[in-house]
């Protein structure tokens, strides 16, 4: 979240973040009609207990001489009953201004260009070529289950739309995306490798940003309130929430494979086939947690981080630089990869790289403490996919297909499959 007296001492600032989004600043005008009256009601009270101790004072002053000291003592009564009662009125607004503050979104760097949606991103770079084909290439849903290797029917009769069953040749490409993803994060980039729990509680999901505004796309248990997580960076993150850390510890990059669980909703009509946009898919996720002076850095080379696994794989793809417009609502700067679907025809998102600033770790309350100074610092965190399996495995099958119908395994997966190809048994 932002910093309440941030909001407050610059309130054009944020009215021009939210403008640059394309947001509404209704929920602004909400925070701070309720801020204000909040400061109004604080300085009633403090305005009161200055009287309340001048006549407490008052009467000590008054036992001591041995005089009746009663009717101030009943003028002290009101005071403190009014001051109890306004203090209950300072905590609900205190709530409800947290309330409305976790709804606003976090300001965009100044490097990010200004644009209404996804048309006005800009691309960064790219790398590799567009495959060339002597016939016209299959959408990786119908070469899947040309292969047997998907089945979207029987997923749908066991679970509903948006699910798939991987099986055979398909289910070891899984998890040879997953071992690959993990292996070159851990043994080349640094990353230390985490399991961590896929349900968690509502304060996670408040901590990076998920809760309160996205909770109509999250799966919740509702007997004991567990959310399934939607990305592994809610755990993840949340592994350091309301610590303090020391500058030694810093920085701290971990990576995780999960499955990742999301209705979706508002994408009624959107990529209703295929693997691109489902209710359960996997993913490997990289997070950091890095000093402030560090995190545009580490946004880079956490980048770069999810390009070389593209790379590895020969797949063709770009970086594109998200507009104001564009970006997550917790993030300040993100880069997303897109790899190019032949059968589509389009670059699709594989992996989405941000830098949160301080707006995650304010929320969870992570803070550092520099060696020899007082006081602490909100660390800055930073995530990306490194990368969604499921779409890697859909963009390997277009891109690598043959006109036999049988799919190239790209070099670096072959020791893990045990075979240069996919064919039809």
């Amino acid at each position: 979240m932002l910093d309440i007296r941030f909001v407050r001492e610059n309130t054009e600032a944020v009215i021009d973040a939210l403008k640059k989004r394309g947001e509404s600043t209704e929920i602004l005008d909400k925070f701070l009609l309720i801020e204000n009256e909040r400061r109004d009601v604080l300085k009633a009270v403090e305005d009161q207990r200055q009287i309340r101790n001048k006549v407490t004072k008052e009467i000590g002053h008054l036992k001591k001489q041995g005089k009746d000291a009663s009717h101030v003592m009943k003028e002290a009564k009101k005071i403190s009953d009014l001051i109890t009662e306004r203090e209950e009125v300072l905590r609900e607004l205190d709530d409800r201004a947290m309330q409305e503050i976790l709804l606003i979104p976090n300001m965009p760097d100044e490097s990010v260009a200004v644009g209404k949606d996804e048309t006005e991103n800009l691309e960064v770079r790219s790398w590799g070529t567009m495959p060339e084909f002597s016939f016209e290439p299959l959408n990786h849903w119908d070469i899947g289950e040309g292969l047997g290797i998907l089945d979207f029917e029987r997923a749908g009769k066991v679970a509903g739309s948006r699910f798939v069953i991987t099986k055979g040749s398909g289910a070891k490409l899984e998890r040879a995306l997953m071992n690959f993803m993990l292996n070159l994060h851990t043994k080349e980039h640094g990353y230390t490798e985490i399991f961590p729990p896929i349900l968690v509680n509502k304060e996670s999901m408040t901590g990076t940003g998920q809760l309160p505004k996205f909770e109509e796309d999250l799966f919740k248990e509702n007997s004991k309130g567990f959310y399934l997580i939607p990305t592994a960076e809610v755990p993840v993150t949340n592994i350091h929430r309301a610590e303090i850390l020391s500058e030694d510890d810093l920085p701290i990059y971990y990576t995780a494979y999960t499955p990742c669980f999301r209705k979706e909703a508002g994408s009624h009509g959107k990529d209703t086939r295929g693997m691109i946009r489902q209710h359960q898919f996997n993913k490997v996720e990289l997070v950091k947690f890095v000093k402030p002076e560090d995190s545009y850095s580490e946004l880079e080379m956490l980048t770069v981080n999810a390009e070389e696994v593209l790379k590895r794989l020969g797949l063709h793809y770009r970086v594109v630089s998200l507009c104001t417009g564009d970006i997550g609502f917790s993030a300040a700067k993100t880069y997303d990869l897109e790899v190019w679907f032949p059968a589509q025809k389009k670059f699709r998102e594989i992996s989405s790289c941000s830098n949160f600033i301080d707006f995650q770790a304010r929320r969870a309350g992570i803070r550092f403490k520099r060696q020899g100074k007082k006081g602490t610092e909100f660390v800055h965190t930073l995530n990306g996919s490194g990368l969604a399996i499921g779409r890697t495995m859909a963009a390997i099958l277009e891109n690598f297909q043959q006109e036999d119908g049988s799919v190239i395994i790209p070099e670096a997966l072959q020791h893990f499959m045990g075979t240069d190809k996919i064919s039809k048994d």
